[in-house]
């Protein structure tokens, strides 16, 4: 567990506001912030030699850079980097927006140390041929529309066509919903420091990015400490601790026994589709149950998953009196009535560990406080929400702010643990931790994605993983399958990817274990 704690660290997410709190902090315990600002400066300046190194410049002639420096202390990670690319033989110009008699504090200190001219930030600098333009104009923290001078600047910087190397987030994103603020600058690569920011994963600040890079500043482990994060980027390291892994001696029974719940023989796919995960994903038994007019259609379509036939409330509810079957899934091919809400409250009250998915989801937006009353008396057991952001709306429509901030209230209101999905997925339980996935590839939006993903989740319920853990993990696991496949996908495609990608995760997590010991 400690190995997998330690590298932890590395997937965490700052927001704006708590890296301009570790910052006081680190102030308050006496850091010199002007040299993280040094260190910060220097990183800039060795990423931008490591892109021009793949840049051709004029025969004989050093490589050209422009550094567009804002006000505040990005302007001032600008300064440094263009000070040590210049006295490491480049070619190197700086652009100011604003008065270099306003930079205060670290700011004005790293300006000091640049001796060379100084420009105005406007369209008209681009004029100039450069190889590279260093962003370092407005950072992480803004907040509110761009300003038109600053949105001219970005659009002549983008329509420039000249690799752009941003610093901490590319001018014009919101680094911690990841919303571009009117215009935003097109990076091919971020350098950002301490930690990443959740900006860099959301949507639709990544498609500006490029490749992120994390340079450590040497920020004290004891300010970071203190901020204690909550946010995390979605990898197996996070949760990689408490993955089933099959062990000799284990029977079918040790490994869980999901249930899912289908509806009408004509919408019985989606809840196979999910059945299928769960038993692909390591569940040791998986049922399929039905109303008794879809159980030969059932019947016919699978092999290794068992069928069986209840009728009504109180026949699942008979269903599942069985306390083996201990992971439940519900909604995928359901049907939206009355009934639909009433089976999941069956399911919440059996005690078996649930998720509530798609039907469900959409029928409980007529009644969501009854929904959200019978997931706090399941508290004992996890329960997870797997909406898309159209079921969302439904369920959840007075929440508003970022992807991130809705996931949470919706957690925190409901008892359950979120999935919000979509191509930058998060997941967020009740207690306030987070966690956003990246590795979702386009093909993933097809008919039938998402019962397999809620397949996935039930399977991992079913052997005992926490409700977050199973959550993320699911959802990771969804990306890598969809990606190894790649073009051409359809669900069916992903329980037939996950024998490989199980196998690859094993292996990384053998690494992350022997990397320690």
């Amino acid at each position: 567990m400690a190995v997998f704690v330690a590298k932890r660290r590395e997937l965490e997410l700052l927001s704006t506001e708590e890296m301009a709190r570790a910052d006081r902090l680190a102030a308050a315990q006496d850091v010199l912030t002007h040299e993280l600002m040094e260190r910060a400066g220097e990183a800039v300046a060795k990423s931008a030699l490591e892109m021009l190194a793949a840049i051709p410049s004029a025969a004989g002639k050093p490589h050209r850079v422009l550094v567009l420096c804002g006000g505040g202390n990005n302007g001032g990670d600008g300064f440094v980097a263009a000070r040590v690319l210049a006295e490491a033989g480049l070619a190197v110009r700086v652009a100011l927006m604003g008065s270099i008699t306003k930079l205060r504090g670290d700011a004005a200190l790293a300006a000091a140390g640049w001796t060379g001219a100084i420009e105005v930030a406007e369209p008209g600098c681009l004029s100039a041929t450069a190889e590279l333009i260093i962003d370092a104009l407005l950072g992480a923290g803004l907040k509110g529309e761009v300003r038109e001078n600053c949105r001219a600047l970005i659009n002549a910087v983008n329509s420039s066509r000249v690799p752009v190397l941003a610093v901490d987030v590319p001018s014009g994103v919101d680094g911690t919903s990841g919303a571009i603020l009117t215009e935003a600058v097109a990076a091919r690569r971020t350098i950002t420091f301490v930690r990443r920011k959740p900006g860099h994963l959301l949507l639709p600040g990544r498609l500006v990015c490029g490749t992120v890079e994390l340079a450590d500043i040497a920020m004290p482990d004891s300010v970071l400490a203190e901020v204690a994060v909550r946010t995390f980027h979605n990898e197996p390291d996070l949760w990689g601790a408490t993955f089933p892994r099959p062990r000799l001696g284990q029977h079918k029974y040790d490994r869980g026994h999901a249930v899912v719940i289908a509806g009408a023989p004509e919408n019985g796919g989606a809840a196979r589709l999910g059945a299928q995960a769960a038993l692909r994903v390591g569940a040791g038994l998986v049922t399929l149950a039905s109303p008794p007019e879809s159980l030969p259609i059932n019947a016919c379509h699978v092999n290794a998953v068992m069928v069986r036939a209840f009728d009504g409330v109180k026949g699942l509810a008979k269903l599942l009196d069985d306390r083996r079957k201990n992971a439940v899934l519900i909604g995928p091919g359901l049907g939206v009535n009355d009934n639909a809400l009433d089976l999941a409250v069956a399911v919440l009250r059996s005690g078996a560990a649930a998720v509530l998915d798609a039907d469900v989801i959409t029928a409980a937006a007529t009644n969501p406080l009854h929904l959200f009353a019978n997931i706090s008396h399941s508290a004992a057991r996890p329960v997870v929400l797997t909406p898309h952001e159209g079921e969302f709306a439904r369920l959840f429509p007075d929440l508003d702010g970022s992807k991130l901030e809705r996931a949470r209230a919706a957690a925190v209101r409901s008892g359950a643990v979120i999935v919000l999905k979509g191509a930058d997925t998060v997941i967020a339980e009740p207690g306030g931790r987070a966690a956003i996935n990246d590795n979702a590839p386009p093909t993933l939006a097809t008919a039938g994605s998402g019962d397999v993903l809620a397949g996935l989740i039930v399977g991992l319920l079913a052997q005992g993983m926490p409700g977050f853990e199973a959550a993320a993990a699911a959802v990771w696991l969804h990306g890598e399958a969809a990606a190894l496949f790649g073009p051409g996908l359809i669900s069916e495609d992903l329980p037939r990817q996950l024998p490989v990608v199980l196998r690859q995760l094993a292996a990384k997590l053998d690494m992350i274990e022997q990397s320690v010991t």
